[in-house]
């Protein structure tokens, strides 16, 4: 294992040993990069992924052998993270001799700034978006821009640059040097990192085995992939994280297996990587990671990571359980699975024994005449946490009579939970409105939510019963 980390940054290989260094492995690029002299055009706004002013973007070489762009917030993203990529910020946009790139002039000519804060963060989205996507249609520009706030300008302005970028797609330098960046991002040796420093050790295995070996040794390491949440543990806590395994570099567990009657998807696979296939398969999954954060959060995200911190308002977890989906739990030695239903076993706490790691989740594909919806209650549609969420299934038989049913809720307890009184209650009942309204009064014997800042006891109660009458209507239309 190595401990010196490499990268491209202004055109060339940027090493870093953290030996020699006083960077942590916990230091984050937007703090790295602010310590450099001329590399200030990144901002930091929130240090939590909320605002968008410390996106930058990350190339690295893609499945086609062509360099593929990542809009992320640097504030999330640890130095280690970015071994083997290129990182590339706002200054690095502008074109030789000073010339702006097609997005800055298509901003200029928009107006879409003003104060300008925010502005290198939105150059950077839409860069990304340009890079990856040559003509958008108003819907991808806007997805691309959900993770950038902008108080001052107004949001039209901004989305007309993107429309007006495109008029010249890929003729920037990025283009004309994509051939020698690959040469030197092929150039680095990507050998699993192994970072000792006086207070700090992280891991990054490039093989599951070697991940295996390692979190059986240190069962205390806090483990990461994207970071998006225990990133904030340093940024906004100022927290010491004494052991880390990052399974970021481990391909194995990225890899999306489809299989007779079920899918399997990687645990470490970028979330928004996985959107086409859930998208073919598992609508009711796509649309609740529509929503999931912003595009700079989805490109770092990872299923594994949103199911493992077990948090009770976790996006996936509801509707994951209305598919049936099961977890494959391996250890050194061991490999075993578990119905998700199971996993969570209290607050923050999950069936995982020490030395395991969560490497697959595999869901069932649905049989013909199920349903599965999926809902979201929360005070913004992106970048934001849920006040509650469901994840409900249904197949009905004969008469209309209820054969199979899952209420999985979110934000109603201290674990993502089903309401297992409302669904023996409904199981055999004919489906109807009247039964469904029935079926209030054990609804509220399943949960005794709190209240919190989000939302009141009494309001989750009855968004609760809602979320189901609105199931029950949409059942209606398949």
């Amino acid at each position: 294992m190595q401990s010196t980390i490499s990268f491209i940054l202004d055109g060339k290989i940027i090493n870093i040993d953290f030996h020699r260094s006083r960077l942590q492995p916990t230091t984050t690029v937007l703090n790295y990069l602010r310590s450099l002299p001329n590399h200030k055009g990144v901002k930091e706004g929130c240090a939590e992924g909320d605002c968008g002013a410390c996106t930058v973007v990350l190339a690295e070489v893609g499945r086609n052998g062509r360099l593929h762009y990542r809009a992320v917030n640097s504030c999330l993203v640890f130095l280690p993270m970015i071994h083997g990529k290129q990182l590339i910020t706002v200054e690095n946009v502008t074109l030789p001799g000073g010339q702006l790139h097609p997005v800055q002039q298509a901003l200029v000519e928009s107006h879409g700034t003003q104060c300008g804060f925010c502005t290198p963060g939105i150059v950077m989205s839409l860069f990304a978006l340009y890079k990856t996507t040559p003509h958008p249609e108003r819907k991808e520009i806007t997805e691309a821009l959900s993770g950038n706030l902008c108080r001052c300008t107004g949001y039209q302005p901004i989305v007309v640059a993107g429309f007006r970028m495109s008029e010249n797609v890929n003729k920037d330098h990025f283009a004309q040097q994509e051939k020698q960046t690959i040469e030197l991002l092929q150039s680095i040796e990507h050998e699993s990192l192994e970072i000792r420093t006086d207070r700090q050790r992280y891991f990054r295995p490039v093989s599951l085995k070697e991940a295996l070996q390692i979190r059986a040794e240190h069962p205390e390491a806090i483990l990461v992939s994207g970071a998006t949440d225990v990133a904030l543990r340093v940024t906004k806590e100022h927290e010491l994280l004494p052991v880390i395994l990052d399974l970021g570099a481990v391909r194995e567990l990225a890899q999306v297996t489809e299989a007779g009657s079920e899918i399997t998807l990687g645990t470490t696979a970028r979330i928004e990587d996985l959107m086409p296939v859930i998208k073919e398969h598992f609508p009711a999954l796509h649309s609740t990671f529509a929503v999931y954060g912003s595009k700079q959060i989805r490109e770092l995200a990872t299923l594994g990571g949103n199911l493992g911190t077990a948090s009770p308002i976790g996006d996936s977890a509801p509707v994951l359980i209305a598919y049936n989906a099961s977890l494959r739990l391996q250890g050194q030695h061991s490999t075993r699975e578990v119905a998700l239903d199971d996993f969570f076993v209290g607050y923050r706490k999950t069936a995982l024994q020490p030395g395991e790691i969560i490497t697959a989740v595999k869901i069932p594909r649905l049989k013909n005449g199920t349903l599965v919806k999926a809902y979201k209650i929360s005070k913004r549609k992106e970048l934001d946490i849920s006040t509650l969420s469901g994840g409900f299934r249904l197949e009905l038989g004969e008469n209309h009579l209820v054969k199979e049913i899952k209420l999985a809720y979110g934000g109603m307890a201290e674990v993502t939970k089903r309401a297992a009184k409302t669904e023996s209650f409904l199981l055999g009942k004919r489906w109807s409105r009247q039964t469904v309204e029935s079926a209030f009064p054990l609804l509220e014997q399943d949960f005794q939510p709190i209240d919190d800042v989000r939302g009141s006891a009494d309001f989750r109660r009855l968004a609760a019963k809602n979320l189901l009458i609105k199931f029950w209507e949409e059942s209606k239309r398949g």
